[in-house]
């Protein structure tokens, strides 16, 4: 018996700590344990009043007396002289299924059984398999195994109702789910594992084409990289051709007014000399006379008075002739004319380069086009698959103060379009309409009759910007170029037409307007607003800006022209670019 017990350790184990037996007892079912694991176990019965192998579940009431069985107490000495060791175990980890009979450190467990819902470790799951000859359905390891179980009637769930797609038990089949297209989970599996197999192709599919679309445009950002470089490269080339052309006619045009500069004082200085040998003679001449008109001897005076009094020689007052009004003026006319007139081309042209490069885009549109899977959708507003669920949208709005303030961008007022009772002031930052005229002069692009103006700078991507505004009436706008500027008529108001969209703040009342629609507002408390447009993806809001950004009005559209911010302002009333 002893070497049967040297050559199978395990069967002088204890199935509780798994460890050698310490003071063995012996149960009325003859498994054994150790003294203290058995008492443990059973202390923890003792409200039941009812106790149980851990092993076979015979019950026992009252509780037994624990004899010590010597024979079993010598056996274990034994191996533990001939220091035979047991089996090295693996304590269960995180994510780790834990064996569902160890008692103190659980173990890892290696099976389930699906009919005793118990998960056992290598040496329970021997017990297990000795203590039930007939073979119970066993799996891997898995957790949650009450999930198997039927709420309804405590039973295993088998069955699968197709009626109601749910997991059933065979007690469901006969009240709650009676008449339901009800099949086996096995003969499910097969059929929902074909479809899988189908979903993994299109999977896969999707995989080898976002691939391709990710070598693409991977490939797209290295072509853009490089074209914006020499793009930039030419655009310096160019603009330093013009500068150096500039600087050109700007020497001509000094070296032109030199050269005039030149010549006239260089004829001016032989008028100067003979006009001082011509006022010299006289003075010599005028002393002569002085000195004749005093002579006593009447023959002296009657022989030199005729010389004296004639003609002067090489006299030039009577053909003198010269401009005493002579300026450069017109010169700094027509160079500040050439200035206007440079400055107005560079604004159309920056207008249609802005517009040219917003128009180059690397990614036009995301598009999912599959039918067969199912979608979500995100804060945006995008439809995206599942396995699309943790990609961000490629144009997501911002959403704290300093996420739009990335896209903070720089205007000025433009005096050529603001109204003659709107005041310009702190660098065409600041407009205020008052009631006496400025003395703007005539221009193409003014407004004639409303009180509005436009900045000079255009938006034709995604952009930010705050406003502070004071006083009972102000319009806050975006417009195209293309706006009427000439008479009353509603198409040179902001909102009144399809060219612009304005937030009106009047008295006690705020409104969204575009091509004569209303839509009214909540009243604008905040002196401050921001204005954040994305012009590529339609995008125009409205926000009150305090410690927190307050949405007033958001606009989703279609911009086909470069947007410029506009300003609508009542007498008293003032708004300021910050």
């Amino acid at each position: 018996m002893a070497e049967a017990i040297s050559s199978n350790p395990d069967l002088l184990m204890c199935p509780i700590c798994l460890d050698l037996l310490k003071d063995p007892v012996t149960l009325h079912c003859g498994h054994n344990y150790c003294t203290g694991c058995i008492k443990g176990c059973w202390d923890q019965e003792d409200q039941k009043g009812v106790y149980s192998c851990p092993q076979c579940r015979q019950t026992f009431s009252p509780r037994p007396v624990l004899n010590r069985n010597n024979v079993v107490a010598e056996l274990v000495e034994q191996i533990r002289k001939t220091r035979i060791e047991a089996p090295a175990l693996i304590a269960a980890g995180p994510g780790d299924v834990e064996c569902d009979v160890c008692i103190g450190r659980k173990l890892k467990a290696v099976k389930s059984c699906l009919d005793c819902l118990v998960s056992y470790c290598e040496t329970h799951f021997k017990v297990h398999n000795d203590a039930n000859p007939r073979k119970h359905s066993v799996v891997d390891a898995i957790g949650q195994l009450q999930e198997r179980i039927c709420s309804r009637h405590n039973k295993v769930l088998e069955i699968f109702c197709r009626t109601d797609q749910s997991c059933i038990c065979y007690l469901c089949t006969m009240d709650k789910h009676k008449g339901h297209d009800v099949v086996t989970a096995a003969a499910e599996r097969t059929d929902k594992q074909e479809q899988l197999g189908q979903t993994q192709k299109r999977f896969q599919q999707h995989i080898q084409e976002r691939e391709k679309e990710l070598k693409d445009l991977r490939k797209a950002v290295v072509t853009l990289k490089s074209s914006a470089q020499t793009a930039v490269g030419d655009s310096e080339r160019v603009f330093t051709e013009m500068i150096r052309s500039i600087e050109r006619r700007r020497s001509e045009v000094t070296e032109l007014i030199r050269a005039q500069e030149k010549a006239e004082v260089s004829r001016a200085e032989g008028l100067l000399k003979r006009l001082e040998q011509e006022i010299a003679e006289l003075k010599r001449r005028d002393a002569e006379l002085e000195q004749l008109s005093h002579t006593e001897d009447h023959i002296h005076f009657l022989k030199n008075v005729v010389s004296v009094t004639g003609a002067p020689c090489n006299t030039v007052s009577a053909c003198m002739a010269f401009s005493k009004s002579f300026s450069f003026e017109a010169v700094k006319e027509s160079v500040s004319l050439m200035k206007a007139q440079l400055n107005e081309i560079f604004k159309q042209e920056e207008a249609k380069i802005s517009t040219a490069v917003a128009h180059i885009q690397i990614i036009q549109s995301l598009q999912y086009t599959d039918p067969e899977l199912p979608v979500r959708r995100t804060s945006s507003n995008e439809t995206l698959p599942p396995y699309m669920s943790d990609v961000q949208a490629v144009s997501t709005e911002p959403v704290t103060r300093e996420e739009f303030l990335k896209y903070s961008c720089h205007f000025t007022l433009d005096p050529n379009t603001a109204q003659i009772n709107l005041h310009l002031s702190e660098g065409n930052r600041r407009v205020e309409c008052r009631a006496e005229l400025q003395s703007y002069p005539d221009h193409p692009e003014r407004f004639d009759y409303w009180q509005q103006v436009l900045c000079r700078e255009g938006v034709s991507g995604r952009c930010y910007w705050e406003v502070e505004w004071s006083g009972q009436g102000v319009d806050i706008a975006v417009s195209y170029k293309s706006i009427s500027r000439k008479g009353g008529g509603v198409e040179c108001v902001f909102g009144f037409n399809d060219q612009s969209w304005r937030l009106q703040r009047y008295g006690s009342s705020s409104s969204f307007w575009h091509n004569k629609k209303r839509t009214k507002l909540p009243l604008v408390a905040s002196s401050r607003i921001g204005v954040y447009v994305d012009h590529r993806a339609g995008t125009l809001a409205f926000y009150n800006v305090s410690d927190t950004m307050t949405l007033l009005h958001r606009v989703q559209t279609t911009f086909t022209h470069t947007l410029y911010p506009g300003f609508g302002i009542n007498t008293g009333s003032s708004v300021k670019l910050l």
